[in-house]
């Protein structure tokens, strides 16, 4: 009785207590034995341990149950925890369950397992969003769909790591070919552009040239993307240089075509009309690859009318050859004419009539030798430009030594007339000039003669050795001072017999000099009143006759002689002496010499 009053709540003792005491009332009131009151008691206690039995198993199963949750709870924590990458969360909810009781220990992990299965979904939806993304631009980059390996992938991302570090990793990975797809796509559309850019050039389909390497290039339609793949970057970089080797090609053969149109062109004298729908195509002479950029320049049709153009000239040539080998011969002997050159025979205008008219030789050979020859004729210009101008130098002294002669001929040379002290003012700088022409003369023979040793050849002129010419002028110039000097012997001795004369005989005044002294000198007024040289001609009664050289002869012989009268020498009538003077003087001389006989 006492084991059934020892329950801890008091309420329950009390009641246990009273209905015990009841009980026994009850069994005095009836008269029970001890002996039954004892086997009852125990039947009582008996009933009462087999209800504390099942409720301790009732007990124990719900802590077992209750245990089992929170096990699987921490369980599917960790699980969740380590597949997130969130570790030491374990040893703190360790800690706490050592405190706490099993209910509030599962009330606790509760909320913590649905916020980490949440915070999983979440994690899931990401990974699956990059992976999403980078099986897609791989695809791209791999020119494949991959749609069935994005399925296998998200659905088996429950057995993947979830964590921070892993996402990081996903997303680094999704930039870096973010990356690589732009940098595919740039590329893609600068490919694109340059196709766009060659095929107007060329005057191509640009459609069709870029959807042969893949649709996606040229498509309309917003679903497909622009293919940027591996095959796709080939076709496009094979695509680009067929274009431009295309574009090599055709501006080659307009190159061919603008030189040939240039060259007829020059030939033929064609007018301006004519050749401005064709001045494009030379445009192409000086230009190179990159610098076209016009569109539809390099097109089929513009090279077919540019090939038919040439075609047509050049049958026009044909018809015109003679005409055109005459013309280059003329030019090629104008050329000769202005250096001084002898030009070369073999082409000559009559032999190359001559041999047209037989058909022994091709008008275009001809043409192409006679090219040849003002080509050579040019470079050798060129080289003979410095000499060339020290003979021009040369001839120009040598004009004012001719005028300086005729100007010292004339005797109004000192009148006040109108233009005379420009004249004056001239004859000082002619003589400074005159001075300096055997300086002049022999610089030019040194020159000459190092231009024929660094060349290893002749220098001619007008087919005459120039320093031969030289060495004649100064041979002549030399006997022409000679000349000079004996004038002025005779003079003086005439001067003086006159003045013996005069003084034994008295003064007498010589015969009146006739008019015709003031013979034509080469002189006549212009409008500066300056005096302009004539040709003049040898009197009978010059002083000195006309020297002529060797190469005067030969100049005769070879047409050379129209040219050397330039070079060959003055004639040496310095003053003209009338037959009155003449007359005088041998009178004087007569005079004296029979003088001693009176």
């Amino acid at each position: 009785m006492q084991a059934l009053a020892s329950p801890t709540n008091v309420r329950t003792s009390t009641t246990c207590g009273a209905l015990l005491r009841e009980l026994e009332q009850i069994w005095n009131d009836i008269g029970e034995s001890e002996a039954e009151k004892d086997q009852m008691l125990m039947e009582l206690e008996r009933e009462c341990l087999e209800v504390y039995r099942r409720k301790v198993n009732e007990a124990g199963n719900t802590k077992a149950r209750l245990h089992q949750s929170v096990m699987a709870k921490e369980a599917e924590v960790a699980a969740l925890m380590a597949a997130l990458g969130e570790l030491g969360f374990h040893s703190q909810t360790h800690m706490e369950k050592r405190s706490t009781s099993l209910k509030e220990q599962l009330a606790s992990i509760t909320p913590l397992a649905e916020d980490l299965r949440l915070k999983k979904e979440e994690r899931l939806k990401q990974f699956a969003e990059i992976r999403a993304q980078i099986e897609k631009i791989n695809g791209e980059i791999s020119g494949y769909n991959h749609h069935i390996n994005i399925m296998v992938g998200s659905l088996t991302l429950e057995e993947q790591d979830l964590s921070l570090r892993n996402l990081n990793e996903c997303q680094t990975h999704l930039r870096n070919l973010q990356k690589e797809k732009s940098e595919r796509l740039n590329k893609v559309l600068g490919y694109v552009n340059e196709v766009h850019t060659l095929c107007g050039v060329l005057g191509l389909d640009f459609g069709k040239t870029v959807s042969e390497v893949h649709p996606s290039l040229h498509g309309t339609s917003l679903e497909q993307s622009t293919n940027i793949s591996n095959s796709t970057l080939e076709g496009l970089e094979h695509a680009v240089l067929k274009l431009k080797t295309e574009r090599k090609a055709r501006i080659l053969k307009l190159k061919n075509i603008g030189a040939s149109l240039l060259e007829l062109w020059n030939l033929m004298d064609t007018p301006k009309e004519d050749k401005s729908k064709f001045l494009g195509v030379t445009y192409f002479l000086g230009t190179s690859e990159s610098e076209v950029t016009e569109p539809g320049v390099l097109s089929t049709e513009m090279i077919e009318e540019a090939s038919a153009e040439l075609e047509r000239l050049s049958k026009l040539k044909a018809s015109r050859m003679k005409e055109l080998v005459m013309k280059k011969r003329s030019e090629f002997e104008e050329i000769c004419r202005i250096t001084h050159i002898e030009p070369d025979p073999s082409t000559a205008a009559e032999k190359s009539n001559a041999l047209i008219d037989s058909g022994l030789v091709d008008p275009s050979e001809l043409l192409a030798n006679i090219e040849a020859q003002i080509t050579k004729a040019n470079e050798e210009a060129v080289n003979r430009k410095e000499i060339m101008d020290k003979i021009d130098r040369w001839l120009s002294a040598r004009e004012e030594e001719n005028w300086l002669e005729e100007y010292n001929q004339d005797e109004n040379r000192y009148s006040a007339g109108r233009g005379a002290h420009i004249n004056l003012k001239r004859a000082e700088r002619a003589r400074v000039t005159i001075n300096k022409i055997p300086a002049i003369v022999d610089n030019l023979i040194n020159r000459t003669l190092a231009w024929e040793k660094e060349k290893r050849m002749s220098f001619l002129y007008d087919g005459v050795s120039l320093v031969s010419i030289l060495e004649d002028y100064k041979e002549a110039r030399q006997q022409k001072e000679e000349e000079k000097k004996r004038y002025r012997d005779q003079k003086k001795l005439q001067d003086l017999l006159l003045t013996e004369k005069e003084a034994m005989y008295g003064s007498k005044p010589s015969p009146k000099r006739s008019s015709s002294f003031r013979k034509p000198n080469g002189y006549r007024a212009n409008g500066n009143g300056s005096m302009t040289p004539t040709p003049r001609r040898n009197s009978v009664g010059g002083a000195t006759p006309e020297l002529l050289t060797p190469r005067s002869y030969s100049g005769r012989q070879n047409g050379y002689f129209k040219e050397m009268r330039r070079l060959s020498t003055a004639p040496l009538n310095f003053v003209a002496i009338s037959k009155e003077d003449t007359m005088s003087y041998a009178s004087v001389c007569g005079s004296e010499l029979g003088s001693p006989r009176r």
